[in-house]
């Protein structure tokens, strides 16, 4: 039988989520698999990602955006800057459970996201095509709001403060330059967690700080 396009990303997927701790069901490994794909056909066309390569796109994208699930509290999540829908859609299919929005102000981007909720069947996701600053967001804000790539800590913070609800999280998903960035935190933000993110097949270094409004260390559970 021959070798179909899709086994050595399967394969990859899964020794780079064993390395993480975690499992998934046949179901949520396919999907995982299945957006591997969609996103490498979607490149193609409308660049929505610098990383070519479909092996790559599996620790670069999938594995990291899984690598902070543990530290994902609550029932709401809000994706900001979610370009093709990363980390939250990975999150989504990882935790059903959670109620997932993708906030992105490019077009094509989000009508990848769109595609993919679509023809991956998930119905916790709400792709959003709106500038952050212009988005309201729900009654009550979110649990949480991620970020994985959209701006320093300071502005990440200051742009999404009224999007948070009262005694949850900022997930900021960061490179080495973090250190520099928490010096220009908002007053009465302060970062309760930092986290080093050990992503199986990628050498650099990552790292999640998660902030609160200081005296609150908790996210609503």
């Amino acid at each position: 039988m021959s070798e179909s396009p899709l086994d050595p990303i399967a394969t990859r997927l899964d020794h780079g989520l064993a390395e993480l701790g975690l499992t998934v069901d046949h179901r949520q490994r396919d999907r995982l698999v299945a957006l591997v794909g969609l996103l490498h056909k979607w490149n193609r066309a409308y660049n929505l990602t610098a990383v070519r390569a479909p092996e790559a796109m599996v620790s670069r994208h999938l594995l990291d955006s899984a690598s902070v699930l543990p530290y994902v509290k609550g029932s709401t999540l809000l994706d900001v800057g979610a370009g093709p829908g990363l980390p939250g859609l990975v999150l989504a299919i990882l935790a059903p459970a959670l109620r997932v929005s993708l906030l992105d102000s490019n077009g094509k981007k989000v009508r990848f996201q769109r595609q993919a909720v679509m023809e991956l069947e998930l119905d916790n996701v709400t792709p959003v095509q709106a500038r952050v600053e212009a988005f309201p967001g729900p009654q009550g804000g979110f649990d949480q709001v991620i970020s994985r790539a959209f701006a320093s800590l300071g502005d990440f913070v200051s742009l999404t403060e009224a999007l948070v609800a009262p005694g949850g999280q900022w997930l900021a998903m960061k490179g080495p330059a973090v250190a520099e960035e928490l010096v220009g935190l908002p007053e009465g933000i302060t970062p309760v967690e930092r986290h080093h993110l050990a992503v199986p097949f990628e050498p650099g270094h990552r790292e999640l700080v998660i902030l609160a409004h200081t005296g609150s260390t908790q996210g609503r559970s």
